[in-house]
């Protein structure tokens, strides 16, 4: 039987996740992460890498690496979002012809979705690879405020992947669905997820093995990301003051200056304060070098970035408000994601609940464990639990004068369906056409347009007569399908909701087929990239032994590592995978013989 998996496609960093027996377990990668950077590049080779191989050229090749990219899934390029995020990347984001955000990457204009279809593949591979069994049905978990665009534009990214996508369902959920054996009572929970790229907070209701979300609310521009910006901000400034003049960094010194300022959050996260140091950060007049040197403290970082933990704290408790709870109700309150680590996150909630947050299941893993129960359950080999989610936005329709009709109010348990009728405005009117909306505002035009349809064929007569019934559906992925009904007539028309932005049908199918056709290629392209780094990474060590440890290594010994080394260095100029794997293994057992001699001579 082929083997169900729960993927957390994050923003910064993803996670797969299965069944192992009755337990949820974690899947590595080759080089032992379980947490991998949801990051997608080219290397000079022009093949795609992945993960940590790709975060750590972002630096040397900033141009054709890509990251953040689910803060692009169906946007638009000239929302300010996009803009404001456009600022902080080395590669170039551009508008495509129907206004999505897309990227220029290896020549190529590409979708968001095609770039999270690329990860998605490396993560399907991964998984094969270490359960060594085809994959079956896949869970993969959004962010809770995701729009009915977001939530098309995931399922079309792990169909590009060649994944059995079987639920789209929210990342808090699938956070409280993992803690289910950890819950020592029946009732209320928070779970406060901040992730890499967007914050939300569920509310939820457990009863009885049921869990019922009953509020959800969040901000798809705010996680991690944001916290790292204001430590790159202090560096420029802090930078600029010393040197003399403004500090306008490249793409590569930036890449520099996002990554130490990455280590420096996570540290103070541990630690009391952390140095900050960049050698080489810029030239000052005369061509000296400006080597970055400074320390941090938490209470420096929890100054320049306390606004945004508040911004999460005011949603949590406007999350209460709507349900008209007091913090005082909730049974206990679950940390998601990788930012929910800061201490002053810790501290806030503490105030607000009167009890520290929960976080016993690693808050980086949690959502995919959730993914993968959630999987097996609709396969039906985990039944105690059921799982009653919600829509995170109204939907209607657009009627006279600008306003929005609600269909379904926001916070409405999925999946359901709603009607409601309408009719015409003008006499002898034969055609009805239906604006799709999504959203909170009063005015249509101030929502989104997920898309539109005509009802065509209703007879003639007098305005206000005819009766058109306006259906919404929405399933348990949180997508949207709506239709039409003249109920006199029984005339009809419905459509699936194909949102302005994402891929058209036929574009889709053009990708999937090209993915197909280029998979096995691109399969032992990733595995000759990942052969060539491991090859040359163990080389360097036992150079590196061979040049320092000279005295602990006999004569034979010697003339093999330099004769290893001359052929490493020309198989590396090839694409012989059999001999490297044979290199390779032959540089580790001289680096195991080397360093058990080193630890015995040690130990005596």
């Amino acid at each position: 039987m082929a083997r169900n998996l729960g993927i957390d496609l994050g923003t910064t960093n993803s996670c797969i996740s299965y069944l192992d027996g009755s337990k949820t377990s974690v899947i590595p990668t080759n080089e032992g992460s379980r947490v991998i950077p949801t990051v997608v590049a080219v290397n000079r080779e022009k093949q795609h890498v992945f993960g940590n191989v790709a975060r750590r050229q972002i630096q040397s090749n900033s141009r054709d690496t890509i990251w953040g990219i689910k803060r692009l899934m169906g946007r638009k390029f000239q929302s300010p979002e996009v803009q404001s995020f456009r600022r902080q990347v080395a590669y170039e984001i551009v508008e495509a012809p129907n206004g999505d955000a897309h990227v220029n990457f290896a020549g190529r204009v590409r979708s968001p979705e095609e770039i999270s279809g690329l990860f998605l593949d490396y993560l399907h591979h991964l998984a094969r690879e270490f359960l060594n069994e085809e994959i079956g049905d896949t869970v993969i978990t959004v962010p809770a405020f995701f729009n009915d665009a977001q939530r098309q534009s995931t399922k079309t990214a792990g169909r590009l992947a060649g994944l059995n996508v079987s639920r789209i369902i929210n990342e808090p959920t699938a956070a409280l669905i993992a803690y289910s054996e950890q819950l020592n009572r029946d009732g209320l929970y928070a779970v406060y997820d901040l992730g890499g790229g967007t914050f939300d907070v569920s509310i939820v209701e457990v009863k009885e093995e049921v869990f019922k979300v009953l509020s959800t609310i969040g901000d798809t521009f705010l996680g991690g990301s944001d916290f790292d910006a204001q430590v790159i901000d202090w560096v420029v400034k802090t930078a600029s003051a010393e040197l003399g003049q403004s500090l306008s960094p490249d793409d590569q010194t930036h890449q520099r200056i996002v990554q130490a300022a990455e280590k420096a959050k996570i540290e103070l996260s541990h630690h009391e304060e952390a140095q900050v140091t960049i050698p080489y950060l810029v030239h000052r007049s005369g061509n000296e070098a400006y080597h970055f040197q400074h320390r941090l403290t938490r209470t420096e970082l929890e100054h320049l970035t306390g606004n945004l933990v508040e911004r999460t704290i005011g949603l949590v408790q406007r999350s209460l408000d709507e349900i008209n709870l007091e913090p005082a109700a909730l049974e206990g309150v679950i940390l998601v994601g990788g930012q929910s680590r800061m201490p002053l996150v810790s501290r806030r909630l503490t105030e607000l609940f009167g009890k520290p947050p929960e976080s016993r299941l690693n808050p980086e893993e949690v959502v995919a464990r959730g993914a993968v129960l959630q999987a097996e359950i609709l396969r039906g080999r985990v039944k105690d639990l059921l799982l009653l989610d919600v829509t995170p936005l109204s939907l209607g329709v657009e009627a006279k004068g600008d306003k929005f009709e609600r269909i379904i109010d926001r916070n409405s348990t999925i999946p359901l369906k709603r009607s409601r009728v309408f009719t015409t405005i003008n006499d002898n009117q034969q055609v009805v056409k239906i604006n799709v909306l999504q959203g909170e505002r009063e005015l249509a035009s101030q929502n989104r347009s997920l898309g539109e349809f005509s009802l065509v064929g209703i007879p003639l007569a007098p305005k206000g007569i005819p009766q058109i019934e306006v259906s919404f559906e929405i399933d348990a992925n949180g997508i949207v399908k709506v239709s039409a009904k003249d109920k006199q007539t029984g005339i009809s028309q419905s459509m699936k909701v194909q949102p302005a932005s994402g891929l058209a049908p036929e574009e889709i199918e053009r990708i999937v087929e090209e993915s197909a056709r280029f998979r096995e290629q691109d399969n032992q392209r990733l595995q000759l990239a990942q052969l060539r780094e491991d090859l040359q990474r163990e080389t360097e060590t036992v150079r590196f032994y061979l040049e320092h440890h000279t005295d602990k290594i006999d004569l034979a010994g010697q003339s093999e590592i330099r004769s290893l080394v001359g052929k490493v260095a020309k198989a590396l100029e090839g694409e012989d995978i059999a001999l490297m794997s044979r290199l390779l293994e032959r540089v580790q057992k001289q680096r195991n013989r080397i360093n058990s001699q080193l630890m015995a001579e040690f130990e005596s």
